[in-house]
């Protein structure tokens, strides 16, 4: 065990050891460091003015992703490189994402113009990114800007981001694999004393261990919700377990049968495994939060922590996922959907934490469609949520598993719904007024400042409405997922 962090910023290794609890990157960088060019905007990941780039070695290869700093805790940075918009520039000369924002005139006022700069630098440094604007602004949806204009950042990024990269850190890219490298142990971390601690197991057992000791403790893995408890909610949280650097808990295992998902991988590694699913499933991947929040968000976090309006949990409800769950009793297994007891509460024994997820894969016979509707496009909590597994024999619906969110407390199956569309004939409507009639007794739907309960309620019918039109033919898909069904990466009914 060692009671420090380490981590690389301008090529030295920094080591802590007074480590908060709750303790945010961003307040380390402009409170203990005094770098001021991290913003702080928003406060809950949204705005992207706090964002700074980190690096670590993944399968060996040195990857740079953005983060939202302000809800970032500083002890989930341990083995990585922090880089910030003080470090890019060398010797005098701006780094050449920098010199496009300034020759392209994309900064008036300058507040949001460091996290542009930080989320493009993370551009810069991807792989086999095509040069388009469409790449440049669903890399860029979660910044922010109110003053400038999109257009000639979007510009800078096109004139910057596409080439061979040619910086500093790439330069000393070698080097500073090394010291990625030098960093990666497998001790436990712990920081504080028992009435107040930031923690980091390195295995199973010793997390099964610690939080029996420490039931009450806080678990967190991207801090995408955690961190606005913190932020917003502004709870007291003394002991914090950050499962990281599990490295049983980043699996992701493609198989013939289905996909196993760890609890502490994030949904950008998901994402492609996920689109070969369904194509509706990238799709909704893609708008689940920004790069930022999917680069840290988890999907294991998003399902532990209950939310009745959580993206992901729908359509892994109607896909027919298994959820692990494991403690020093052992471990087990459940379906997901009974998961969700009633809101804010789970089927978690004390001490007990998710281990994993497994999503099967749709049979031949099989279709899939989940849509998610909020009032932003990118970057919005869901009004409604809903998914739909439909198995077709010969254009007669056998079974169907439906499951929505925002709807009730919870992520929740309409089970009338299912029953009642069993022997519904794709090329007939009229069979799916029952289906239809059945959903208005499965929900009892809330108003809130997101939707109305009658908005909820019309809406979730016109989505079922969508998915029997699209599998029955007589509607097209949704332009945007429409190209990969006819490429093959959907099931056909």
């Amino acid at each position: 065990m060692r009671d420090t962090i380490r981590f690389l910023k301008g090529g030295e290794i920094i080591e802590l050891e007074n480590v908060g609890p709750t303790e945010t990157v961003l307040d380390y960088l402009r409170l203990r460091r005094l770098e001021t060019g991290t913003k702080e905007g928003c406060g809950e990941g949204d705005c992207g003015a706090c964002t700074v780039a980190l690096g670590r070695l993944i399968h060996g290869k040195l990857v740079y992703q953005p983060i939202n700093s302000c809800i970032q805790l500083l002890g989930m940075i341990d083995g990585a490189e922090l880089v910030t918009v003080e470090d890019l520039s060398q010797d005098m000369r701006l780094h050449p994402v920098q010199s496009a924002m300034v020759d392209l005139h994309g900064s008036q006022c300058g507040f949001c113009t460091p996290g542009f700069i930080m989320t493009l630098f993370t551009l810069y440094h991807a792989e086999g990114q095509s040069r388009s604007r469409k790449v440049v602004t669903e890399w860029i949806a979660g910044n922010l800007c109110r003053c400038t204009g999109y257009r000639p950042i979007v510009d800078a990024a096109m004139n910057s981001c596409f080439d061979v990269t040619d910086d500093a850190f790439s330069w000393r890219a070698n080097e500073t694999r090394e010291q990625l490298q030098s960093l990666a142990d497998s001790r436990d971390i712990f920081i504080g004393d028992s009435e107040s601690f930031f923690s980091a197991p390195a295995t199973l057992d010793g997390l099964a261990a610690l939080y029996t000791q420490h039931p009450e403790a806080t678990l967190v893995a991207g801090a995408t919700d955690v961190g606005l408890w913190i932020t917003k909610h502004l709870m007291e949280l003394p002991k914090m377990i950050h499962l990281g650097r599990i490295e049983e808990l980043r699996r992701v295992e493609n198989s013939p049968s289905g996909l196993l998902i760890g609890a502490t991988a994030t949904y950008e590694e998901t994402e492609a495994a996920m689109t070969e699913i369904s194509a509706d499933l990238g799709e909704l991947w893609k708008r689940i939060g920004s790069k930022q929040v999917r680069a840290s968000g988890t999907v294991g976090g998003n399902v532990a922590n209950g939310s009745p309006i959580g993206d992901s949990p729908p359509a892994l409800i109607a896909l027919g996922a298994t959820l692990e769950l494991q403690s020093v009793e052992g471990s087990r297994a459940l379906p997901l959907e009974d998961f969700f007891l009633e809101y804010g509460k789970q089927d978690r024994g004390q001490g007990e934490f998710v281990t994993g997820l497994f999503v099967p894969r749709p049979s031949p016979n099989q279709v899939f469609r989940c849509y998610k509707i909020s009032k932003r496009f990118d970057q919005d909590i869901s009004s409604v949520l809903g998914a739909f597994r439909f198995t077709v024999d010969n254009g007669t619906i056998t079974e169907a598993r439906i499951a929505y969110g925002g709807m009730a407390g919870t992520p929740q199956r309409a089970e009338a719904t299912e029953a009642a569309l069993a022997g519904a004939l794709l090329d007939d409507p009229s069979t799916w007024g029952a289906g239809m009639q059945a959903l208005l007794s499965d929900y009892t739907p809330l108003t809130d400042m997101r939707a109305s309960a009658e908005y909820r309620m019309e809406t979730a019918r016109a989505l079922l409405a969508k998915a029997l039109m699209e599998i029955s033919g007589t509607a097209a898909a949704d332009i945007r997922v429409l190209a990969r069904r006819e490429a093959g990466h959907d099931h056909a009914a």
